[in-house]
């Protein structure tokens, strides 16, 4: 039987510009996984979810037709990451087999509750990460995230990919995404054996080390989000407000790159700086695109995280979810916790995980 693991992960900061082409973030890998098992087997596969099995689906009408957004499945990623990943064993000319496939997820709470820790592209690293130990494909991170990538990016159409990048790699990282123009012109006429061990355009993925006096705080406000939903809609947004998208891009890159110089620098007030200049560019998004990034409730867990003299912002996508928060861990940070859990915000109990292959 072969066993794989693949992180949960929170975005630190630089959401939405990143899935702009080099343009950097930070995120972080958490101690909370996906866990893919693959058992050999002789006459039919299967693929089985305890937690997946009434999975929730978002609908839209397309006049009087109902139309179901597949992009926050995990069924649907599973099986692209089962595609592409046999597509690559066969390209190196070994046999494929029949196998049980067993999901266990740590990402989502036994009640069902959604936390927002990048549970899509943990199950892709997992399932990819299974699979090529099955083959017996030797595996390295940069073969990893490359495969669970393309598969990832089949279903999503969107994103950045760094989730991937976090779940693959563990830690801190700081994350510039890849051409995906480039990527799907290449791939119209290269194998993809060929195009794992090629050199991804602008792709780069730097691991970091925090200030030893960083302490990392998530909240979570209780109101999942859907990422794909959201990046579609800032997309609609850049078309019509090109200027204003423009000049959100180059402050993104300005703030990140102060960000990234104090984390190598150890230096956690520059580092509380950027976060909160960077809420305030995604309030300048929030308000220019009409979408709603810093709901209430994950505004009232900011506000109350600068009163303990924290900085803080929401996570990724935004629109509900989680919240983060960077505080000194020599200060009380119980007191935070404590006004969190007041206003109907749950800490959510997570470390940073490290991965190794």
């Amino acid at each position: 039987m072969i066993t794989a693991q693949a992180p949960g992960k929170l975005y630190i900061a630089g959401e939405y510009a990143v899935v702009e082409t080099g343009l950097p973030a930070i995120i972080v890998a958490l101690n909370q996984f996906v866990t893919v098992t693959i058992e050999e087997s002789q006459h039919y596969g299967s693929i089985v979810s305890k937690q997946y099995q009434e999975n929730s689906l978002y609908w839209s009408r397309q006049g009087d037709e109902l139309v179901f957004d597949n992009r926050d499945n995990p069924f649907h990623y599973i099986l692209s990451a089962i595609r592409l990943t046999e597509k690559y064993v066969r390209e190196m000319g070994k046999p494929l087999a029949l196998y049980h496939l067993h999901i266990n997820s740590e990402l989502d709470s036994q009640d069902g509750k959604k936390y927002g820790l990048g549970s899509s592209a943990a199950v892709t690293v997992a399932t990819v990460k299974a699979l090529l130990d099955f083959y017996q494909v030797p595996l390295t991170k940069d073969r990893l995230y490359k495969l669970a990538a393309i598969a990832h990016l089949d279903v999503q159409g969107n994103g950045s990919l760094g989730d991937i990048a976090a779940s693959v790699y563990g830690g801190w990282i700081a994350y510039r995404s890849f051409d995906r123009s480039w990527l799907a012109a290449i791939r119209r006429e290269t194998t993809l054996v060929e195009l794992i061990n090629m050199d991804w355009p602008q792709l780069s993925i730097e691991l970091l080390t925090p200030p030893e006096n960083l302490q990392l705080m998530i909240g979570w406000t209780g109101s999942p989000a859907s990422t794909s939903q959201l990046v579609d809609r800032i997309t609609i947004a850049k078309a019509k407000r090109r200027d204003a998208y423009h000049h959100f891009l180059h402050e993104s890159k300005l703030c990140l790159e102060q960000m990234i110089a104090g984390f190598k620098a150890k230096d956690l007030k520059q580092i509380q700086a950027q976060i909160r200049r960077n809420r305030e560019l995604l309030h300048e998004l929030s308000d220019f695109s009409q979408v709603s990034i810093e709901t209430p409730l994950l505004q009232k867990m900011c506000d109350l995280a600068e009163s303990f003299h924290g900085a803080a912002k929401s996570s990724g996508a935004g629109g509900g979810d989680c919240g983060i928060a960077l505080l000194d861990k020599t200060l009380a940070t119980e007191k935070l916790a404590k006004s969190w859990i007041d206003a109907g915000i749950e800490q959510l109990d997570l470390a940073v995980h490290h991965v190794t292959l």
